[in-house]
């Protein structure tokens, strides 16, 4: 439109230039065509206005669809608007959302968690027979929490089956409860039977009641052992295992006093328990303790006997030449070193050294009484307690690869060479320090006799080397056998002066 009325006004324009630049000659065609132009004008006029109709025509339509495209615009904005409103909101949304399902997963989680601790820690706090019905039950819980091949849902299933089964088993717990089940008796057999569950009391029987008792468990060991009571309450346990009725064994302390009861051990179970072994020991301990106490009855009396007053009076009546005071004191006396040394006054004729040696020899007779025995005891002992470790332990390796009672029955072989053993070494022990005190009770009574002795010697012989020393100087060594008396003839001999002797 635009470029028809540009090109009209150019038309137009040069009409004019050539009509005031042509000649009046050509009048004619000037006049032509300025009728040509008006008429091309008037076309051109006519058309602009058909043009400006059409404009107008078109230009309300296009109006009003241009208001409708505005506001179809504005909607669609509004509606932009709303729908990225509507976003974050989901967004919002989706990340609470998220959240809520992390904690649910972490709440999940962590009961989870406990569920397994629950199952791993059931078998704990159930008493050890229960696991005889109910340990299928607690492994399928342990494993559901690491089998992979499990989904969660069918894990957390499980572990759920297993609370519901530790419920029914509560329930059933309370006011007691039976179950068939296997023990072990005191000979390491294993016995089927019925158990009976009485709130923290477990007790057993079989069928004929041979084997009945309190429950106790067993280190490393399934099977509890069955340890029989006594008194009334052991007739009562059959009829309340297989019957549910009989004498139930009140215990306040919620079964710590009855399994003290049954743990409690004897100085006659521990013999029992010590295998035959145990008869030669109790045959070298009585042995050993008759001996002591008899030697100790023997030494108190010595002190009792013992009287520095009469040894005085014996040298007093030797230093004034009054030896038949001197034997009457001693033969009067009760104290060892007078009797002996009288009996030697009493023969000098003979030989007064040799007197010394029998009275010697003859008073410490009685302190060397006893002393072998104990010294057989101490080296026999050992030895017994050491058989005794040897049989036991070859009874349980025996069973080694056996049946089913191999555990128990090893154990008591164990316990048969360890109890043998600590017999042994108690009665060696027990008996190693009263066979030394005797023995230095037999040194001081030996030294005693020697230096009484020697001071005899040297009263009834003055002016010679006592005969003691003499004799231990002549006489073989098996004659000096005490370490003293050698040591006294030695400082006799190195101190003596020869005799001379007048022709």
């Amino acid at each position: 439109m635009k470029t028809l009325i540009i090109s009209v006004c150019c038309i137009l324009g040069l009409v004019g230039v050539g009509l005031a630049e042509a000649p009046p000659a050509n009048a004619d065609t000037v006049g032509q065509l300025s009728r040509s132009a008006k008429q091309e004008l008037a076309k051109s006029t006519q058309e602009l206005s058909r043009l400006r109709d059409d404009i107008a025509a078109e230009k309300l339509p296009m109006a009003q669809k241009l208001t409708a495209l505005e506001d179809r615009l504005v909607q669609l904005r509004r509606r932009q608007d709303d729908t990225a409103r509507q976003a974050d909101v989901s967004d919002l949304d989706s990340i609470n959302v998220k959240k809520e399902i992390q904690a649910r997963q972490d709440e999940l989680t962590y009961i989870g968690n406990l569920l397994d601790e629950y199952a791993r820690t059931f078998e704990s706090k159930i008493n050890v027979i229960e696991m005889q019905y109910c340990g299928a039950a607690v492994e399928a819980a342990k494993q559901a929490a690491t089998n992979n091949a499990l989904s969660k849902s069918e894990r957390f299933t499980a572990q759920l089956d297993f609370v519901k089964f530790s419920q029914t088993r509560l329930f059933n717990a309370i006011g007691g409860m039976r179950f068939p089940g296997v023990g072990v008796d005191q000979q390491g057999t294993v016995v089927n039977g019925q158990y009976a569950l009485i709130g923290p009391v477990a007790l057993f029987s079989n069928e004929s009641g041979s084997v009945a008792g309190l429950v106790l468990p067993q280190t490393n060991s399934s099977k509890p052992l069955i340890r029989p009571l006594e008194g009334p309450m052991q007739s009562g346990l059959t009829s309340l295992v297989n019957g549910g009725e009989g004498i139930l064994p009140f215990d306040p302390s919620r079964g710590a006093a009855l399994k003290a009861l049954v743990q409690k051990t004897s100085l006659y179970h521990i013999f029992e328990k010590g295998g035959p072994i145990m008869w030669p020991l109790l045959l070298a301990s009585i042995l050993s303790l008759g001996t002591v106490l008899e030697r100790v009855i023997f030494l108190m009396w010595q002190r009792l006997c013992r009287s520095p007053r009469a040894l005085d009076r014996f040298f007093k009546a030797v230093t004034k030449g009054d030896y038949p005071e001197a034997v009457r004191i001693s033969s009067k006396s009760r104290f060892f070193v007078v009797r002996a040394l009288g009996y030697a006054l009493k023969h000098q004729e003979q030989s007064l050294a040799n007197a010394l040696i029998y009275a010697q020899a003859k008073e410490l007779k009685k302190f060397r009484r006893g002393i072998p025995v104990l010294d057989t005891v101490i080296t026999l002992a050992p030895l017994l307690g050491l058989l005794g470790t040897v049989t036991g332990m070859m009874g349980s390796f025996s069973l080694i690869g056996g049946e089913l009672s191999a555990p128990g029955a090893i154990t008591g072989g164990i316990a048969e060479a360890l109890i043998a053993t600590a017999f042994g070494l108690g009665i060696a022990i027990t008996s190693l320090i009263p066979f030394n005190i005797l023995n230095t009770r037999l040194d001081e009574a030996r030294l005693e006799i020697e230096s009484a002795a020697t001071q005899l010697e040297l009263l009834i012989h003055p002016g010679q080397p006592p005969m003691a020393a003499q004799t231990a100087v002549q006489a073989p060594d098996a004659l000096v056998t005490a370490p003293g008396l050698k040591a006294v003839a030695a400082a006799l001999t190195a101190h003596a002066q020869p005799a001379k002797v007048k022709e």
